[in-house]
């Protein structure tokens, strides 16, 4: 079995293009799994798959349901 890859917060968080204090949110929240090594934390390869994996929203759609109607319209 291949062991697994680890990433650091400063990794993940340039990846995802989020804040790393973003991150040790994730992580402090029990949201996102990982380890603390002692100089930081390291996110699996794998757990960061499955976070992604239950954290995926489909796009908003603009222009449909009472948002768009115009100010003032009756629904």
């Amino acid at each position: 079995m291949p062991q697994d890859q680890y990433q650091t917060v400063k990794e993940v968080a340039d990846r995802l293009k989020v804040a790393e204090a973003t991150v040790r949110h994730w992580i402090k929240a029990g949201d996102l799994r990982a380890i603390d090594i002692g100089k930081g934390w390291r996110i699996a390869n794998t757990d960061l798959r499955a976070f992604l994996s239950t954290h995926q929203t489909a796009p908003q759609r603009q222009g449909v349901g009472l948002a768009a109607q115009p100010a003032g319209a009756q629904a």
